[in-house]
């Protein structure tokens, strides 16, 4: 199954991310890009690919002890950028960065030590994808929009397992479906 570990807003938080999503969708040439679905919104901290079926309660496990080890701590969405010259544009995460970030390796770690197989490790950037283009596109309306953008902060207590499963019948603009595996609380190590 295609894995990742993901930091997941609460709801009244997407529900905010989505009035703004709402404006950058009034921009010009928004008709262009490839809108994610709020049910899909999330801060991958480690992505698996493939896994296995008999590595996931290994898996799951090491999980857990990551997220046990890490401390509750405060999160916002704040902000916005892109990568690849526009091909994919995200709200950013503001708060405590830093522990996002020790969650990230954490995870990343479990996967490994679970036996999970991964081509490349990339420096993790805490990002939430809203929409993606073919092509490059021109984000400065988008970014500029986004600059502002400031959600109420939340107190992160759980890591979520998650798979994807990636769309399948070729209908355009259908979205990957997301499903909690596990939820793995933070700051539980006694």
């Amino acid at each position: 199954m295609r894995l990742f570990a993901a930091v997941l807003p609460p709801e009244d938080v997407s529900q905010e991310l989505a009035v703004a999503v709402e404006v950058l969708r009034g921009l010009p040439g928004a008709e262009d890009l490839r809108w994610t679905g709020r049910a899909g919104w999330h801060f991958t901290v480690a992505f698996y690919g493939e896994v296995d079926d008999a590595l996931v309660p290994g898996l799951t496990a090491r999980l857990e002890r990551a997220a046990a080890r890490t401390e509750p701590f405060g999160l916002a969405l704040g902000g916005g950028g892109q990568f690849g010259h526009g091909r994919a544009l995200w709200a950013g995460a503001d708060g405590d960065l830093r522990t996002l970030r020790l969650l990230a390796e954490r995870a990343e770690a479990a996967g490994r030590k679970a036996g999970v197989e991964r081509e490349e490790h990339r420096r993790y950037k805490a990002h939430l994808t809203l929409a993606r283009s073919g092509t490059a596109i021109d984000t400065q309306p988008y970014l500029e929009a986004l600059a502002g953008f400031r959600s109420r902060a939340w107190t992160v207590g759980e890591l979520a397992l998650v798979r994807s499963h990636l769309p399948r019948s070729g209908v355009p603009g259908e979205q990957p479906r997301y499903e909690v595996v596990a939820r793995c609380p933070t700051g539980a190590a006694g």
